[in-house]
């Protein structure tokens, strides 16, 4: 992707601006309270009585009145339409109970028409831990369709009206209850989903600005037909990094589209499906950097814990009828790989399960034998989620040099004593669940994000996770978290600029402004010290994040212009 905004975007403001009189998190000086910003990129960075002697007429000025100015975040792994659709449709995070998930879809129901759509619940935390039924959907929606996805997008629940429409009786993944999960969950989200371009459109708008108010710069979109049509790819890339049709400037897009590639012409073939399908829109050739990133994102080895359709070497501790599904076999993952290596694309997969993160494992074998190792690790290729990997997995992921995009809120949501992990897998099992630190010893490069809708976008929520994992051996420092949800996400992404991701003289002026209660230098509590607190190491400070407070975003920056700005500020 280009480091710079695109000709049809909105231009960097003509002034330069500088940021004063708050602390800036930059490795060219680690105490600076001042920042000057030209065009699009960084013109200078320092003290605060430097600041007062080059400050003039020519130039506006943000008081940043003591507020921390740091690099802009990039989540590695969303879907926006569907976050925009959670966004704007039935929440059910919240819901504490089945009678709780019932009630909402009863007030619901009685607003509205057509398919009654919700999103969010997890029946983990509830005391009934079971999933409605479509009875229970018909009675409390009065014969209303009912679609709920749950927390993970990988299941969900129908009402019965829904499923007789649908013809779902003998379609895979109807489990003839309302539960619906592979097949039949997707031709649920095909007719469900449907949306027409301007309802599509208003989605990712919703989503993005979203993010941009919560201090997100750019948005790795997994992309993949049982996600959302390969148009919609097509138009949120349009909208976000041309601005068609948006109106003001959006975060960045890093499209990828998980499609299996059985060949070099077969992954070109993608890649030149996007480019034609984009020129279209915007009347005029696709240069190779506006084009897909890669096929990867939510090209699927198994399913999630949650649906229990991750793929596992032993069934599930609560379900022992059971080990998941695997779509893809060592065979196909190698294919794949060698493919995307050859037509010049990233390759990679969701992988979740230890059943499925072995067959990439073997697939990634098989692919260096027949393209080479060092062209297999110059390609950059990257795994979603790899939750479920043990010691001598990790080792295998680093000899590869494979990037793993990873989400430490799931482990806030499910790790630790009762969570669905012990729920799904047993204590034992449940342990070695997310291997941050693992991962980190071994070499093997980290992106952050959250895999929204499934987490809420939030940064600081992120860098905190990764500060408290539920197993104190895999816990990292919040400023190793910081830098791979910030300079690592755009590595993850091969983003040209080595630079994009810091705050220095000729960098990307790509940041945001946080209200914080404290800044400090914070480690992982039960950890060795991996960046010295001493002062006189001069480390940059990032926000305390051992309490309940979340940094809050006051402005967003996207190479020189304004995404957000909050009221007041």
């Amino acid at each position: 992707m280009s480091s710079t905004l695109p000709p049809s975007a909105p231009a960097s403001p003509a002034r330069p601006v500088l940021y004063r009189n708050g602390s800036v998190y930059s490795p060219a000086d680690p105490f600076a309270t001042a920042l000057l910003v030209d065009g699009a990129r960084v013109a200078w960075v320092g003290s605060e009585e430097a600041a007062t002697s080059i400050q003039d007429s020519a130039m506006d000025v943000v008081d940043l009145d003591g507020r921390l100015l740091a690099p802009g975040f990039v989540d590695s792994h969303v879907h926006v339409a569907e976050t925009g659709l959670a966004l704007s449709t039935l929440d059910l995070a919240e819901a504490g109970s089945l009678a709780a998930v019932l009630d909402a879809v009863a007030a619901a129901a009685r607003t509205g028409t057509g398919v009654l759509l919700g999103s969010g619940w997890d029946e983990s935390v509830w005391p009934e831990r079971r999933a409605p039924t479509a009875e229970e959907l018909d009675r409390a929606a009065g014969g209303r369709e009912v679609y709920l996805a749950r927390v993970d997008v990988h299941s969900g629940v129908v009402s019965s009206a829904l499923a007789r429409r649908l013809g779902l009786t003998g379609v895979d993944g109807w489990l003839g209850d309302g539960r619906v999960e592979n097949a039949a969950h997707d031709a649920v989200r095909a007719a469900a989903l449907d949306f027409d371009a301007r309802r599509r459109g208003e989605l990712h708008h919703r989503a993005l600005q979203h993010a941009a108010s919560r201090g997100y710069v750019a948005l790795a979109e997994a992309s993949a037909e049982q996600v959302a049509p390969f148009e919609d790819l097509v138009h949120l890339v349009a909208l976000a990094n041309h601005g068609l049709g948006a109106a003001g400037p959006l975060p960045r897009v890093l499209p990828y589209r998980g499609e299996l590639a059985a060949s070099a012409d077969a992954a070109r073939a993608v890649a030149g499906r996007f480019d034609a399908a984009l020129a279209a829109l915007l009347g005029r050739p696709v240069e190779r950097r506006e084009s897909l990133i890669g096929l990867a994102g939510d090209l699927c080895v198994d399913g999630a814990l949650g649906s229990r359709t991750a793929a596992l070497r032993a069934p599930y501790a609560d379900a022992p009828d059971t080990a998941g599904d695997r779509y893809l076999d060592p065979g196909a993952v190698a294919a794949h790989l060698a493919a995307t290596t050859e037509a010049g694309l990233q390759g990679g997969f969701h992988v979740i399960g230890d059943a499925g993160m072995d067959a990439v494992l073997d697939g990634l074998d098989l692919a260096a034998a027949r393209v080479g190792e060092r062209a297999l690790h110059a390609a950059g290729h990257r795994l979603e989620h790899a939750e479920m990997i043990d010691p001598q997995g990790v080792e295998r992921l680093a000899r590869h040099a494979v990037t793993v995009s990873v989400q430490p809120g799931f482990d806030a949501a499910w790790g630790g004593p009762g969570g669905l992990y012990e729920q799904r897998l047993g204590p034992a099992r449940a342990a070695g669940m997310n291997p941050l630190a693992s991962f980190y010893r071994a070499g093997v490069p980290v992106a952050l994000g959250s895999d929204a809708p499934v987490v809420p976008l939030s940064p600081w929520a992120t860098v905190k996770a990764c500060l408290e994992h539920h197993d104190p051996d895999q816990r990292i420092s919040a400023r190793a978290a910081f830098l791979a949800h910030t300079r690592g996400a755009w590595r993850a992404a091969r983003s040209p600029d080595p630079m994009q991701g810091q705050l220095a003289p000729g960098t990307p002026a790509t940041f945001a402004v946080w209200d914080v209660q404290a800044l400090m230098v914070q480690q992982a509590e039960g950890t060795g010290a991996s960046w010295s607190t001493d002062p006189r190491a001069r480390t940059p400070l990032l926000p305390a994040l051992d309490g309940d407070l979340l940094p809050e975003c006051r402005l967003t920056v996207l190479d020189g212009v304004e995404l957000y700005r909050s009221a007041g500020f």
